[in-house]
């Protein structure tokens, strides 16, 4: 087991002194010729109290083991991940816990569900929330893609109940077994920082208090990330506010003390990146935004649960008062647990950071599956089979894949942004589109097939979302500076952070060597081959996640005369039908120059 903290011999001091002074009463006793009855030594009270804290993370609704040889599917070369594995590991841990006399609690830091493999969003997230009951998770916070289908949908999810969904519309089914409707989740939503606008009530609770044996309480403070609604659709999170995290986590730590909590644990769904993705189970040269966030919260909150950043660390970090604070995450997928022992001072009630330890734990394959979750998966499995199995078309290379040329456009965002741009589900009063944009960051994975049949569940694994398409009116003057936002404002100003859009029907050179706000060549930007007219308007096309100034695009709210249409997996899948089969278009749309 690798830890953070120190371990101390915390059987010095009373209990030490105690043995002392028995030894002491009988050496007099036989120095003085007395006889000698020795009582039996009362046990003494232990110092500090043990309590397991299991947490994940970015689960993603990933019931299903990825391939190992995917990125997604192994930790350091080590197959992982498995919703029936993870159910096994997490009895195996409890047991062992309970064994030692420990108590034990699971939470979860966000994105459980939403971004989902086609097993889980065929039925609305549904079979993950039925698996993480089984599991025994207890608390969560609610992450960003807790909000992909509108938290109308979320409170659903905790709620339980069934979608009028027209029993399969547009590839989703909500409740297929009529017999056992949803039940909901039996696990407490937490977000503490995201409200009804205009109000002081949150969506959620704010936190959770788990009461152990012996009186001992510890908190758990569900934190949303603060940036949601800019990485969200707008409608899914439409009248929410949300908040910063870090003050409103302090704004309760006052709140908790006055109902006798000391030991407090925030779920945070943000996190971090350490310089070594593979060392998992420490903390090489960690930056990113939970360090920012550690080293504001209050000294009196004991530990941090993160997520977010699909990373995977394990931190003894400093708080304001240069306390060691425990920060960690367990990857994503259900690849890692994190196994936290909490030490709790009996005389204080507070958690002995010192002695705070956490093991972050592979999921490994080589354990029994969990015959309860086995048998939840293997029912989905055949419930989705007829929509994920369906041919849909062909392709005459293996794979379309994502990767950028270095332009940074690729052969699969061409084919989706073409595939938009031919949807005749936007087209509306006579106007269609001319020119189509997506997002890299919507694009998860590259296109396979089976020998050259591509299925709608391949598809589906590209564009997971279920985003609508969107068509509006921009000028050209609007169209420039949206170009100019793939490398400025929050897509820049370094490389690292560019955020090119996939396009079709439109063409531009950009000059790497510019500064920001002026990297777009004068002159290069064509629509339809024709040179783009600031005061002339363009139809476009693009998703309702860009519609709404997603991914550090605002220009396109200032569009004009939305049109929403279709989902965009149809859309796709619709195309690969009608261009069967189809073959890779070249990457020359987008061009690097001066």
């Amino acid at each position: 087991m690798a830890f953070t903290g120190r371990d101390k011999t915390w059987l010095r001091g009373p209990r030490a002194i105690g043995l002392l002074a028995a030894g002491a009463t009988v050496v007099l006793g036989l120095a003085t010729g007395g006889t000698v009855t020795q009582a039996a030594t009362a046990k003494p009270k232990p110092t500090h109290t043990q309590i397991q804290l299991l947490a994940i993370n970015d689960f993603h609704g990933n019931l299903a083991p990825n391939l190992a040889t995917s990125s997604s599917g192994n930790v350091n070369g080590i197959p992982a991940g498995g919703a029936e594995y993870l159910a096994t590991h997490l009895k195996q841990m409890r047991a062992a816990a309970a064994a030692k006399g420990e108590q034990s609690v699971t939470v979860a830091a966000g994105d459980l569900i939403g971004a989902s493999p086609l097993l889980s969003a065929a039925f609305h997230d549904e079979p993950t929330i039925e698996a993480l009951n089984g599991m025994g998770l207890e608390a969560a916070s609610v992450g960003n893609h807790e909000f992909d289908e509108g938290w109308h949908e979320l409170l659903r999810m905790q709620s339980g109940g069934c979608l009028p969904d027209g029993d399969g519309q547009n590839n989703q089914n909500s409740c297929p077994d009529t017999a056992h409707p949803f039940p909901g989740a039996k696990f407490k939503y937490l977000s503490a920082n995201v409200y009804f606008q205009n109000t002081n009530t949150t969506l959620f609770a704010p936190y959770t208090i788990k009461n152990f044996k012996d009186g001992k309480k510890v908190a758990f403070i569900g934190m949303t990330l603060e940036n949601t609604p800019n990485i969200v659709t707008k409608s899914g999170v439409d009248g929410l506010t949300f908040t910063d995290e870090v003050e409103t986590a302090n704004k309760l730590v006052p709140v908790l003390k006055k109902k006798g909590v000391e030991s407090i644990v925030v779920l945070l769904h943000e996190g971090g990146f350490p310089a070594d993705p593979k060392a998992y189970n420490s903390c090489p040269g960690i930056s990113g935004p939970v360090t920012e966030i550690n080293a504001k919260l209050d000294p009196e909150i004991d530990a941090i649960i993160s997520g977010h950043t699909h990373q995977a660390y394990n931190c003894s970090l400093p708080d304001p008062n240069k306390k060691p604070r425990l920060v960690t995450s367990a990857s994503s997928f259900g690849r890692l647990v994190t196994d936290v022992r909490l030490s709790i001072d009996n005389t204080t009630d507070d958690v002995d950071r010192v002695n705070t330890l956490a093991n972050n734990q592979i999921i490994t394959q080589d354990v029994p599956q969990d015959r309860k979750t086995a048998e939840l998966v293997a029912k989905y499995k055949q419930l989705v089979a007829p929509i994920e199995n369906k041919v849909i078309g062909h392709i005459t290379t293996p794979t379309v894949v994502r990767t950028n040329d270095d332009s940074l456009e690729s052969p699969l965002g061409n084919l989706i942004a073409d595939a938009q741009l031919a949807d005749p589900s936007t087209v509306t009063d006579g106007k269609t589109p001319v020119a189509a944009f997506m997002n890299p960051g919507g694009i998860r994975a590259d296109l396979a097939s089976n020998n050259g049949e591509v299925t709608f569940g391949q598809a589906f694994t590209v564009q997971p979302f279920n985003n609508f398409l969107v068509s509006m009116d921009m000028t050209g003057t609007q169209i420039k500076a949206l170009l100019e936002q793939q490398f400025s404002g929050l897509n820049g100003p370094e490389d690292a952070k560019f955020k090119v859009l996939q396009v079709a029907g439109i063409t531009y050179t950009w000059n790497p060597a510019a500064a920001a706000g002026s990297k777009i060549v004068a002159g290069s930007i064509k629509i339809g081959g024709q040179p783009l007219v600031d005061a002339t308007s363009y139809r476009i096309v693009t998703n309702n996640f860009l519609s709404d100034g997603g991914d550090g695009f605002p220009a396109f709210t200032t569009a004009t005369n939305k049109v929403f249409g279709g989902l965009d997996i149809d859309a796709f899948a619709n195309y690969l039908t009608a261009h069967d089969p189809y073959t890779p278009v070249a990457t020359d749309r987008i061009s690097v120059g001066s």
